[in-house]
């Protein structure tokens, strides 16, 4: 009997072949011009620390020939995108941002779909009648390094329901499930009606399962809310949020968590559900 571990059975090779089909449909390929005297630095360094690794632990052939078959694993499976961002990106979006002096961000993930229905200041994101979990308001503002407000200022937000699937990367679930675009007013305030995400652990069925399996890790993930915000003449933020008291703040699979990321929800006003607020700062253009 197979266990159902999904809504209705996505498979890692699945997602990470939709992973990889946003990647090449995202643009991000175009900026893979880089000076030659770049490629050589970086390629050679990166060699340079694998062979050192080597050397230090006195790899063996049969160690290698494992570490040659994940690779090919990883790649038949689909999962560079999911290795990479899991793996990887938090590293080179602390270097990249590392200059920023308004709100902190983190990693994008793999789950972000670009065009997500939009509302103007108040955006409810589309849910099934019988979406699982607490309703959560979240109220916010958009402002400058001045602190003046952002009016026009887009946040889409996305992410997992309450039993840790997104939509689009999930076949049970309706197109746009827990994904959407909120513009800010004229004061830069905005405000999301969503549900709680909930915790989840990233796909173990494929290469990136075996390489935790292996190891003796976790493939857990903190509950987590994504976020870009974007307007005009600011650089662009991508964030995702965390919820206090998570057991996986501390331990993220991703290393994505970074203190001034936590919310603060609270027992809403009118008795049903969570109400927060958080704002955004951005920083200006180059």
């Amino acid at each position: 009997m197979t266990e159902t571990t999904t809504e209705f059975s996505p498979t890692a090779s699945a997602a990470g072949s939709k992973a990889t089909e946003r990647f090449r449909e995202s643009g991000k390929r175009a900026g893979l011009d880089v000076p030659q005297e770049r490629v050589s630095l970086l390629a050679k360094e990166v060699l340079e620390a694998v062979y050192a690794t080597i050397r230090r632990h006195e790899v063996t052939y049969a160690e290698y020939n494992a570490l040659k078959d994940w690779l090919i694993s990883v790649g038949e499976d689909g999962e560079w995108p999911l290795f990479l961002d899991v793996w990887v990106e938090h590293v080179v979006e602390e270097v990249a941002t590392s200059d920023r002096k308004g709100s902190k961000g983190t990693i994008e993930g793999p789950y972000y779909v670009p065009g997500s229905p939009a509302s103007e200041g108040v955006a409810r994101l589309d849910r099934r009648a019988d979406e699982p979990g607490t309703e959560l308001v979240w109220r916010g503002h958009v402002r400058d390094l001045e602190g003046r407000g952002l009016a026009g200022a887009t946040v889409e937000v996305w992410h997992a329901d309450a039993d840790g699937f997104y939509s689009q990367y999930a076949p049970g679930l309706p197109e746009w499930n827990l994904r959407g675009t909120v513009v800010t007013a004229a004061d830069g305030s905005f405000e999301v009606q969503t549900m709680r995400p909930a915790p989840y652990q990233i796909p173990t069925d494929g290469a990136c399962g075996k390489l935790i399996a292996a190891a003796g890790w976790h493939a857990w993930r903190p509950a987590h809310i994504h976020v870009k915000v974007s307007a005009p003449g600011q650089q662009q933020l991508t964030a995702q949020l965390y919820f206090p008291g998570d057991a996986h703040n501390e331990d993220d699979i991703a290393s994505a968590v970074k203190p001034e990321l936590m919310l603060d929800p609270k027992p809403a006003a009118g008795g049903r559900g969570e109400e927060m607020v958080y704002d955004f700062v951005l920083d200006p253009e180059a």
